[in-house]
């Protein structure tokens, strides 16, 4: 089973960014490209709402009613998402990418992605869906479901392309971000961009060895990579660093233990996801 980047769309203001940096990633990776469009139809009206002081035909013709509105509501959908899908491969072709394939299935889009996430080397999807509010601060539910459930890395992307050429990892000598320096040193996906490695925390020993490991490991993999270690809020200083150094990709840990998969993606994962302006590579 090839492994391809799968990209999530709908009708929200971010499938174009999804189209083109899908499209990015899938030709720097080699990789297949498939665009999928997932069809909810859970029904919209519960029945209860409907069980007042009302005859039981007439009840039942009401039922009847929502059931036939149902139906009319998924095909206009998966219509629709016929419409986009099909846009979303003549513009990945305009990007260069040779044959991109598309998927529509029925369900929800945690349960769609967690079933094809063998299939699945890197996701990308955008900040908020079709449904999200449109305060620019929101991250949209689904992403907080996608991030807590899937085991791949999660590219969440704005509404519009730009080729990333400086990349900063949040690095904390971790388990995870040393495997996400390891993962940046030698992927294709990073080839000739430049890395900064950041460590939010105090100037000891054992971060500035952490930190040349970071740099020496990215450096021996041909890459022009520089570091800082900085004192402060991590997520105010990771912002800070960002802008300073005009930062278009950042690249974080998500949390991957079982016992706390329930909870929201670590604090300062999503605040930075809520706030950001570039792309975010998660990496499980």
């Amino acid at each position: 089973m090839t492994e391809q980047v799968m990209a999530a769309i709908d009708g929200s203001q971010f499938s174009e960014g999804v189209c083109d940096y899908a499209a990015w990633a899938s030709l720097a990776l080699e990789a297949p490209l498939t665009f999928l469009h997932v069809v909810d139809n859970h029904p919209q009206t519960a029945e209860a709402d409907l069980s007042g002081n009302i005859g039981l035909g007439s009840r039942e013709h009401l039922l009847e009613e929502l059931a036939s509105l149902d139906e009319r509501r998924a095909k206009v959908a998966q219509e629709q998402g016929r419409l986009m899908l099909k846009a979303a491969k003549e513009r990945a072709v305009a990007d260069g990418v040779a044959s991109p394939a598309t998927r529509q299935r029925n369900g929800t889009l945690v349960e769609t992605l967690e079933e094809l996430e063998r299939e699945t080397r890197l996701l990308v999807v955008g900040k908020r869906g079709e449904t999200a509010h449109q305060a620019s601060e929101h991250l949209g539910s689904n992403l907080e479901r996608v991030v807590r459930t899937l085991h791949r890395p999660i590219l969440m992307v704005p509404e519009t392309f730009r080729r990333p050429e400086r990349v900063m990892i949040a690095f904390d000598g971790s388990k995870t971000t040393r495997k996400g320096v390891e993962m940046l040193a030698k992927s294709p996906l990073f080839a000739g961009i430049a890395v900064h490695v950041v460590i939010v925390g105090a100037e000891t020993g054992d971060n500035r060895s952490q930190l040349d490991w970071a740099l020496a490991t990215l450096r021996e993999a041909g890459h022009d990579a520089e570091g800082a270690i900085r004192a402060g809020e991590v997520e105010a200083t990771l912002r800070g660093y960002q802008a300073e150094h005009d930062i278009d990709l950042l690249v974080m840990g998500a949390y991957g233990h079982s016992r706390i998969r329930h909870l929201l993606v670590g604090s300062t994962t999503t605040a930075m996801l809520r706030r950001a302006s570039v792309p975010v590579l998660l990496l499980r």
